[in-house]
């Protein structure tokens, strides 16, 4: 497997991750061994993408240009931006997600009563084909499980989430519907922005879904309201 690379500098490699590959070595190579076996240098984790998870991931060439990056996603000024697609209908069709996070069995999360530090998500949709309805989500914090398990508390859990969609319709998806699709900050003075669309699955390679995102291609400028 030849990862896929979006960009590179001499601080960072910008990869478009595969779905289904860990980011850490599980019971096979994960993301990060690979990517260091084929650039062959040593590269540094700055944030992550789960297994089902597909899209921009970025590396660092150094530890202090991972301490840089790594500064900014602490401090919310890298501007991450995902798609997915639901075979559910959402309670709401825009707007915001908040609420505290817990632990839940087996690994999962849920979210709570409280609201003490909540985890952040905005969003906007559309419909694309027959049960299908297309997701542009901007996360404003990094909980682990944060997308996933926000759309499911609006009734649409992302198609072949195994974790958090109804297990019987998740194992007949190719994959987990989720995909990192764009990147937005600025480093050293330098201004960055990345888009990638993905690039596996059926439902996200569809014509209804590459027009939409001709809509969505410059994220950033259908995110400027805060709440």
């Amino acid at each position: 497997m030849v990862l896929e690379i979006i960009f590179e500098n001499e601080d960072f490699i910008v990869f478009n991750k595969p779905c289904g590959l860990s980011f850490h070595s599980e019971e096979g190579e994960g993301f990060v061994v690979k990517a260091e076996k084929q650039q062959g240098i040593k590269l540094y984790s700055v944030h992550r993408l789960d297994k089902m998870t597909s899209g921009l991931l970025i590396l660092a060439k150094s530890s202090q240009s991972a301490n840089m990056i790594t500064k900014l996603f602490e401090n919310r000024q890298i501007q991450k931006f995902y798609i997915s697609i639901s075979t559910r209908k959402p309670k709401k069709k825009q707007g915001w997600i908040k609420g505290d996070m817990g632990s839940a069995r087996r690994g999962s999360y849920k979210f709570l009563k409280t609201n003490d530090n909540p985890a952040i998500t905005q969003f906007i949709s559309t419909a694309l084909r027959t049960h299908e309805r297309f997701f542009l989500i901007k996360p404003h914090t990094g909980k682990t499980h944060q997308i996933r398990v926000a759309l499911k508390s609006i009734g649409s859990p992302i198609a072949g989430d195994i974790r958090y969609a109804a297990v019987e319709d998740a194992k007949t998806e190719e994959r987990g519907y989720l995909h990192a699709y764009a990147l937005k900050f600025s480093l050293d003075d330098v201004e960055f922005s990345f888009v990638c669309e993905p690039k596996e699955g059926e439902r996200f390679v569809s014509e209804e879904c590459k027009k939409a995102l001709l809509v969505w291609n410059k994220p950033w400028e259908l995110f400027k309201i805060k709440s």
